[in-house]
C-alpha cells in the first residue's frame, strides 16, 4: 500500500483504510486508467449513474472532477435533463440543485 496521501485517504482512510486503498489503487488505479474508455467518457457514465440512483452526496466529488476531465457544465445539465424521463424526475431535480450548489448559475 502506498503512504502518498491520496483524496480518498485523507477524506476517509483513517476511518475505513481498506476502502480508501481499494479505492485508490483499484478504482482510480485501474478501472479509471484502463483505455478503452476516456476519463472524460469514465465520467459521463458514472455521473449518469449517480442522477439514475439518487446519488446527492457523491456527486459533490464527480461532477466536479467530469469538469476536469473534459465534460462541460453544458453536458452535466443536458445528461441531468436527459435522464429526467428515464431515472425519474425527483432524481433529476436533486442532481440539477447539487448542480446549482457547485457552480451557481449567474443572476439573471
Amino acid at each position: 500500500m502506498s503512504s502518498k496521501l491520496t483524496a480518498a485517504r485523507q477524506s476517509f482512510g483513517a476511518v475505513a483504510p481498506k476502502l480508501a486503498e481499494l479505492s485508490d489503487e483499484i478504482l482510480f488505479g485501474d478501472i479509471w486508467e484502463r483505455p478503452q474508455l476516456s476519463r472524460r467518457d469514465r465520467s459521463l457514465v458514472t455521473c449518469a449513474a449517480l442522477v439514475a440512483q439518487g446519488k446527492t452526496e457523491q456527486m459533490s466529488f464527480h461532477f466536479p472532477r467530469a469538469i476536469e476531465n473534459g465534460v462541460t457544465h453544458a453536458e452535466l445539465v443536458e445528461l441531468v435533463t436527459h435522464l429526467a424521463f428515464y431515472a425519474g424526475w425527483p432524481n433529476a431535480m436533486s442532481a440539477v440543485t447539487k448542480l446549482n450548489e457547485l457552480f451557481p448559475a449567474p443572476n439573471i
